[in-house]
């Protein structure tokens, strides 16, 4: 897995075993979302429109206390191929302070063997990077902790 991190953009490749529409799905469905994209925290909530505009959150605790989480807008779906979200990192008072929008893209491909090299590309950190930069600095190195529970998830059982 390669990670670059020059904020105000991350960059992360990844190769999967699974094929591309199962990592697609991983990223849109609810309950498998909960097993994965949490780093260092539960994933407790998870809710996903799954259309153009629709709304994708996710919530974090950390032993019985909110952590804050994720709340995005679904930008662009092509099945198996790309997602684009406008991202939001918020607190754990989501009604409450400031949500640090940015922009993040997952690209799929098909790999050798019937696998995925996944691209992610997280940009538009500023933002985030001059408010919290001990939070931003930790993107690249979050994303890498999360695709690598991914790569467990997709392995370990049928989606």
């Amino acid at each position: 897995m390669n990670a670059v991190s020059n904020l105000p953009a991350v960059r992360v490749e990844r190769t999967f075993a699974a094929p591309p529409h199962l990592v697609y799905r991983a990223w849109l469905s609810p309950e498998i979302i909960r097993r994965w994209m949490a780093p260092g925290y539960e994933a407790t909530r998870v809710e996903v429109d799954e259309r153009i505009g629709g709304r994708y959150s996710v919530w974090h605790s950390n032993a019985d206390t909110q952590a804050g989480g994720f709340e995005a807008e679904i930008l662009e779906l092509v099945p198996a191929e790309r997602i684009v979200w406008r991202w939001g990192f918020v607190g754990p008072d989501r009604s409450n302070g400031p949500v640090y929008d940015s922009r993040l893209i997952v690209d799929l491909r098909a790999a050798a063997g019937g696998g995925t090299v996944l691209t992610l590309m997280h940009e538009r950190l500023d933002d985030l990077a001059a408010a919290l930069p001990e939070v931003a600095a930790k993107v690249g190195s979050g994303w890498a902790g999360v695709l690598t529970k991914l790569a467990v998830v997709l392995d370990s059982a049928p989606l």
